[in-house]
């Protein structure tokens, strides 16, 4: 059983931050209020549609024909999708404000209730991964409608090898409260509570206005974001190692026990996508670090008269870059445009985010930080969460979240089981979204020095995407490793962390004191381990699929339009192959790479 929770301080709208009148949630599609008697009465369904569950269907399912096969699984259906409502309900008010005890109180006694409801289903996928191949096959033969979960059953039965006994499975289930979770729980409050000196700033600020600092034009007030930053950090090291070494040990018991071949290996099956396939695309942007990051860094000290970089400088805004504030009605008219001139249809399905309360935009207090879409359920709409504080960036964070709120929406006609999307395709729509706002962006460019800017903001955030979420992997790869060996202290993982820093940026950074323990605030470390490869995923497939759209091919918004309905239903070679792609081939990658090293040669070439 799913329990689905979002992936992840100032008022911006109090304080008259100029962006215009931001949008707040309204939960109230989920449920009326924390007391009522919606929500009371879903909890209280929950628990005996669990309870009759079991009583009818537990060791009875190798009996069942194809017709009670199917009306059992549509009732475990049913079943995901009250339990999802309920945790999507209790996280998206928490996120809200992580500060908050009752909200926080709401969520943890929701988690707590839905999982020892949800228990006595953990048979279900154990039981069915024991029925005999040729005995399912003949079932799902004889049901076309049976036979649409077809994906859904090769993704439980790939974990066939590493299930454990019934009684295992139901005590992991039942202690996850207290495992994982729990320490997800304790970092983000941790982190939601941080708050920084920055040296120049009256105030103390929270991660997310600190962060933010990182990008503005005063390389003085960079620096001082940075090592408050540090100092932060440094003093809270010990609780973010101890997270780290605790959720590291557990995937390794977990994973042992299970005999999974290597710590990445579960993500790679949920994502449903081959060992080989990330190995390659990892091997592609690791050899292409030299003619990426390490090239465009380098322009970039030249831009900004330095010999070298310090790490305040990654996101720093270039010299001609005039400072810009961006205006919500701005954002959204940018955005929206650029999704209706690639089809009408596209603008037609983010419009509701804007209108219909779907979308919580302002920075405030204890509310987690970062950007995130959340589906919730395919019986309501998804949510999209964004920290804006008008930056061009924060632009193409709303167009990157908004193509995850469509790609969920469209998906959401395969119900619930069918609807969600690996990982590595999750972010196709999203990073899709994001170029056509940025191409849309390029063809108004009216100036050399504005293309520049438009291209060397894109080159960045692709570094971001691909090269920094790589590094991001290779760490954790590493970590999960030396974890594997016994205990590791704060300087353990500082270590680790600079090794693939070094490597990713290349020598035209120098690294303050204080940079190694910038691993602690990343929070997909502590929330969904080696999750960081589908960023890279996603903006390779999506640049390779961007070159078949620029190509003409006909009927590209048609076949798009199919791929994203698809949700989980199809393998990524099938969702690809309209396109005449291929993610399994070692070119495919370099392909996508290509597009980011061609950005790099045009702002050479603005050099001459």
């Amino acid at each position: 059983m799913t329990l689905p929770l979002p992936t992840p301080v100032f008022d911006a709208n109090a304080a008259g931050g100029g962006f215009g009148s931001l949008p707040e949630w309204d939960l109230t599609d989920l449920y009326p209020a924390p007391d009522s008697a919606e929500y009371a009465r879903d909890m209280a369904w929950l628990d005996s549609a669990c309870t009759d569950f079991a009583a009818r269907y537990e060791g009875k399912l190798a009996g069942l024909d194809a017709a009670q096969l199917l009306a059992c699984v549509q009732a475990y259906e049913a079943i995901d999708v009250t339990a999802g409502r309920i945790m999507s309900y209790a996280g998206l008010r928490y996120y809200q404000n992580t500060m908050d005890s009752e909200r926080a109180v709401f969520m943890s006694d929701a988690q707590d209730r839905v999982t020892t409801f949800t228990t006595p289903l953990v048979f279900f996928g154990l039981e069915f991964n024991r029925l005999e191949d040729a005995h399912l096959d003949r079932l799902l033969a004889e049901s076309a409608d049976l036979a649409r979960y077809r994906p859904v059953f090769d993704r439980m039965r790939a974990m066939r090898p590493h299930q454990l006994s019934d009684e295992l499975e139901k005590f992991l289930h039942d202690e996850s409260v207290v495992g994982a979770s729990a320490w997800n729980k304790l970092f983000d409050e941790t982190m939601a509570g941080l708050m920084f000196k920055v040296a120049g700033e009256e105030e103390e600020l929270n991660l997310e206005s600190t962060l933010n600092l990182l990008t503005d034009t005063d390389r003085a007030k960079r620096e001082a974001a940075a090592r408050a930053l540090a100092a932060v950090f440094d003093k809270n090291i010990k609780l973010f190692a101890r997270v780290h070494n605790t959720l590291a040990k557990e995937k390794e018991i977990h994973d042992r026990w299970r005999k999974m071949p290597s710590p990445q290996h579960g993500r790679h099956l949920s994502n449903h996508v081959e060992p080989e396939v990330v190995q390659a695309l990892r091997d592609a942007v690791v050899a292409a670090y030299p003619k990426l990051s390490h090239r465009y860094y380098r322009l970039k000290a030249k831009w900004m008269g330095l010999e070298t970089l310090q790490v305040w400088d990654r996101n720093a805004p270039l010299p001609i870059e005039a400072p810009k504030t961006v205006g919500w009605d701005e954002a959204r008219k940018t955005v929206s445009d650029a999704y209706a001139a690639f089809s009408p249809k596209l603008a037609e399905l983010a419009e509701p985010f804007f209108t219909q309360g779907w979308i919580d935009a302002g920075v405030k207090p204890g509310k987690a930080p970062g950007a995130f879409a959340h589906p919730t359920v395919t019986t309501v709409h998804p949510y999209v969460m964004l920290n804006y504080l008008g930056k061009p960036r924060d632009v193409m964070t709303l167009a990157h979240e908004l193509g995850h709120g469509v790609h969920q929406r469209l998906a959401a006609a395969q119900g619930e089981l069918l609807s969600s999307t690996p990982l590595t395709l999750a972010e196709t729509a999203s990073v899709f979204g994001e170029m056509l706002t940025f191409r849309k962006l390029l063809e108004g460019a009216k100036t050399k020095a504005e293309r520049k800017t438009l291209l060397a903001g894109k080159v960045e955030d692709m570094i971001n995407t691909v090269v920094r979420q790589i590094a991001f992997y290779d760490f954790e790869c590493k970590l999960h490793a030396a974890r594997a060996e016994g205990e590791l202290t704060p300087d353990d993982i500082n270590a680790l962390w600079m090794s693939v820093q070094a490597q990713s940026l290349g020598d035209v950074f120098e690294f303050m004191d204080g940079y190694e323990t910038f691993w602690a605030y990343i929070p997909h470390f502590v929330h969904s381990p080696f999750y960081v490869y589908a960023y890279a995923f996603g903006d390779g497939l999506v640049n390779a699929l961007y070159a078949v759209y620029a190509s003409g091919l006909p009927g590209f918004e048609e076949k798009y339009f199919d791929m994203l309905k698809a949700g989980g239903s199809k393998h990524h070679k099938e969702l690809l192959a309209p396109f005449g792609l291929d993610a399994s081939d070692p070119a495919f990658w370099d392909k996508g790479l290509s597009m980011i090293a061609g950005f790099i040669d045009e702002l050479e070439a603005m050099e001459d």
